[in-house]
């Protein structure tokens, strides 16, 4: 590389350095033995002290001031609702079976479980899934409701009751 070369880069080197530092360093600069120019922080003896011009600095023309950067705070509160059956809904099956299905907001976290009541009663143990069957329900009218469990044991969240009628043949016969 020549010497014009070397300069140019460490210049340029220097330059944005010097940026940095304007406010509180001072740059010295001499030719070392083969003659190229070196520049620094810390004199020596026949070094010339170069004069730092203030940076340059430039604006964004962009508002970043509605930006927002804050951290996210994460939402714990949740939301449990059923979205089988639907309100008032009719459920015709001989054999009482009924699909439930639930939904949780934000996100069913590892260690959550779903306690799931028929007619304020609990049904079963709670899950880890928001999917249940009732089997062998009784006809007439039921309410449902699922309860989201933490893993102390706390219900953190409920859902709003459902109701559904169950809708099953009679076995009576006419005479």
């Amino acid at each position: 590389m020549t010497h014009i070369a070397r300069f140019c880069i460490f210049f340029v080197l220097l330059t944005q350095a010097t940026s940095v530092f304007a406010g509180s360093a001072k740059v010295y600069v001499w030719r070392n033995e083969q003659g190229v120019l070196v520049f620094s922080d810390s004199p020596k003896p026949g070094a010339e002290e170069v004069e730092v011009n203030d940076p340059n600095t430039i604006k964004s023309s962009i508002d970043t001031s509605i930006l927002d950067i804050k951290p996210k705070k994460i939402d714990n509160t949740y939301q449990v609702e059923i979205i089988q059956p639907e309100d008032n809904a009719t459920i015709r099956d001989n054999t009482g079976s009924a699909y439930v299905s639930g939904r949780i907001k934000p996100v069913f976290k590892r260690g959550l479980k779903i306690q799931l009541y028929l007619d304020d009663e609990p049904y079963e143990k709670p899950q880890t899934h928001s999917m249940f069957v009732l089997r062998n329900i009784d006809r007439g009218e039921h309410q449902i409701k699922m309860a989201l469990i933490n893993d102390k044991g706390k219900v953190i969240a409920t859902s709003p009751s459902v109701t559904f009628y169950m809708h099953r043949v009679s076995v009576n016969k006419a005479n």
